[in-house]
Parts: C-alpha cells; sequence; structure tokens
C-alpha cells in the first residue's frame, strides 16, 4: 500500500512541531543530502512551456530511493483563484519501483524553498546579518521572512512589490512575530539600501532585471528564487559579473536561472561542493555572492523523506491501493474484472 499526505495532514505537521521546527529540520534534511551529492542520479528537470506557464516533471534517485516532483509555475493563475505554484510528488522504492509515499508539494514546496535559501545564506552571507530585502511579496514571501527570521537571526524586513496589496497582506501575517519588523518600501531600490542579505521572489515570466548593479553595497548576498524558467530573469546581468555566482546543479541553473543570461565560460559554484569543503564559499567581508536559485530535484527528495517520516510520528496520513495487491502478480486481468465477479455472486 502507498502512503497518501494531503495538505491536510501537511499543516497538521506544522500545527505539532511549528513552522521554526520543521524548516530547521529542512535544513538539515536538505544540507543531508547535498553532502551526498555523488551517491545521486541527477538530470535537468522536463519542462513543457506554454504562454501561459510552465509544468515540470523532477527526479532525482539514489540506491534506495527515487522520487519526482509535478509542478508548475503559471504567473496568472491568481485571477483564477488558484496558487502560481501548484505540486504532488512521489517517493519510490528503487528495488521494487514500488510507490511509497504520494504527497501534497504546494505548501512543502514552499517551505523546501525557504530552507534551501536558509542553507544557502548559511554559507555565502555575512555573519551578523540582521536586515534583508524581500523583493515579491507573495504566496513564497511569508516562508522566507519566518525562514530567515527564525533560523538566521533577520530582525528587519525591507519589503516590496509592485502590488501593494501583496505587502499588506505580508505585514498582517507578520505582525506580531516576536523581535521582527517589516518595514513597507516604495521600491525595490529603496528596499535594498542596507540590507545585508537580498532575497528576490516574483513571479512575472519575463527577463525582468529587478535587480541592477548600482543597488548593489559590498557584501550583500544574494538570493535570486523566482528566475527559475528559460527567458524569466531577475537580476541585471551586471549583477553577476560584479559576483561570485553559487547554484545547485549547474547543467538545469546554466538553462534557467539568472545565469542563463551568461556566457557558458562564466564561473560558477555548486552548493555540494562548499558543503563538501572542495570549494570555498563567501571569501570576504566585501564580496557579494549570489545563490542563482532555480530549485532541484534533490530538495523535494529531502522534503518528501521529511515529510513522510514526520507524518509516521503522528500517525497522519492513510493508506491508499494506488497499486493493486494481487494473490497473483500476474493476474492483473483478473484484478480488473473483480468487481464484476463480486457482482455476479451477489446476484
Amino acid at each position: 500500500m502507498t502512503t497518501l499526505l494531503t495538505t491536510r495532514d501537511i499543516a497538521s505537521i506544522v500545527s505539532a512541531h511549528g513552522l521554526p521546527e520543521v524548516l530547521r529540520q529542512m535544513v538539515a534534511g536538505i544540507e543531508g543530502e547535498f553532502r551526498r551529492w555523488p551517491e545521486f542520479d541527477k538530470v535537468p528537470r522536463l519542462a513543457s512551456h506554454s504562454r501561459q506557464g510552465v509544468i515540470e516533471l523532477m527526479p532525482v534517485a539514489d540506491a534506495a530511493h527515487y522520487s519526482f516532483k509535478y509542478v508548475n509555475g503559471h504567473p496568472a493563475n491568481g485571477r483564477l483563484g488558484l496558487p502560481t505554484v501548484m505540486a504532488f510528488g512521489v517517493l519510490a522504492e528503487v528495488s521494487t519501483g514500488k510507490p511509497l509515499l504520494l504527497s501534497e508539494l504546494t505548501l512543502t514546496t514552499a517551505m523546501r524553498t525557504a530552507a534551501t535559501s536558509v542553507m544557502a545564506a548559511k554559507l555565502l552571507a555575512r555573519p551578523g546579518s540582521r536586515t534583508m530585502a524581500l523583493i515579491g511579496n507573495g504566496a513564497q514571501s511569508e516562508f522566507q521572512a519566518l525562514a530567515f527570521h527564525h533560523l538566521m537571526g533577520i530582525s528587519t524586513l525591507h519589503l516590496f512589490d509592485t502590488d501593494t496589496a501583496a505587502t499588506a497582506k505580508l505585514q498582517r501575517h507578520l505582525r506580531g512575530v516576536p523581535g521582527l519588523k517589516a518595514v513597507a518600501c516604495g521600491s525595490t531600490a529603496e528596499a535594498l539600501l542596507g540590507a545585508d542579505i537580498v532575497t528576490t521572489v516574483t513571479a512575472d515570466k519575463r527577463n525582468a532585471t529587478i535587480v541592477t548593479p548600482a543597488m548593489l553595497a559590498p557584501g550583500m548576498h544574494l538570493n535570486a528564487v523566482g528566475g527559475d524558467c528559460p527567458g524569466k530573469t531577475e537580476l541585471h546581468p551586471g549583477v553577476l559579473a560584479a559576483a561570485s555566482v553559487f547554484v545547485e546543479y549547474e547543467p538545469q541553473s546554466r538553462i534557467e536561472g539568472d545565469l542563463q543570461q551568461m556566457p557558458a565560460s562564466f564561473p560558477v559554484t555548486e552548493l555540494w561542493r562548499v558543503l563538501g569543503s572542495q570549494a570555498p564559499g563567501r571569501q570576504s567581508d566585501a564580496e557579494v555572492t549570489v545563490f542563482d536559485s532555480v530549485g532541484f530535484a534533490l530538495e523535494d527528495f529531502a522534503a518528501l523523506r521529511l515529510m513522510g517520516a514526520l507524518a509516521a510520528e503522528l500517525g497522519l496520513g492513510q493508506t491508499i491501493d494506488l497499486i493493486p495487491e494481487m494473490a497473483d502478480p500476474k493476474d492483473l486481468f483478473g484484478e480488473l474484472m473483480q468487481p464484476r465477479a463480486a457482482a455476479l455472486r451477489a446476484a
């Protein structure tokens, strides 16, 4: 049987443990999988693009488990009452191919994206960073804000979104969080003034230059999260040229990230190498660092394993017969005919 986790199950996990603790465990889980990087069979995700958005499949596997995520990105979905990003995923047993877990990943993706941003910032931001600019105040923003507050000590947020209602929504959700001040700003440039860390989580599917070189200050760390498909960027190429750039999986980032604007010879460092002490992270207080975050399947692999384990501890989830369980594994036709045979017996 396969375990099914719904959005209600994920919300119950967060209610039981608290969001800060779930995020902390997710950072640890993602870090742990990245440290095992050579053990995984990795490919760039498969994307199907349309004028309205993109639908993607994201697979990854080690010797024991295989996972994939189905995820979309449709910036206009809000007008239809739908999330911009919707996702679900599967964790399966490599030795048999049996699907062990089928889980929602819309809520979970928001948490794992914030956790990945924190993982990168722990390696790349200046110690003692306390102020973060958060550009794009939509569905992902609360997760980024709270992850950086609880896990990185961010105490002041500079907020900007072209939709002022989104900023007001974010401020409302953050109101009352002890030790966190959220300040609405009138522009990206204003928000970046005095920021130690800059996180961009915008949704428009276009080549944008939300952050320009003139906005940079020595020592800044930038998490560029929103530029996650071909033709969609957030950073001016000059920002990348002025910084040390870090990525998840280089073959995917060169297609989808802000990195797509740069020549193939432009140097980047994969994060797993920094975690494994094979490459340096930040090398000086004045250095500008960029994490060009597009989202990689290994993060979802870690999230599925964590949520499955937490759900089991709490007795959450339900078993479903996604795969037939047969007395004779070769009699698939007999399985299909069971309802008809039962009806005939009842008659």
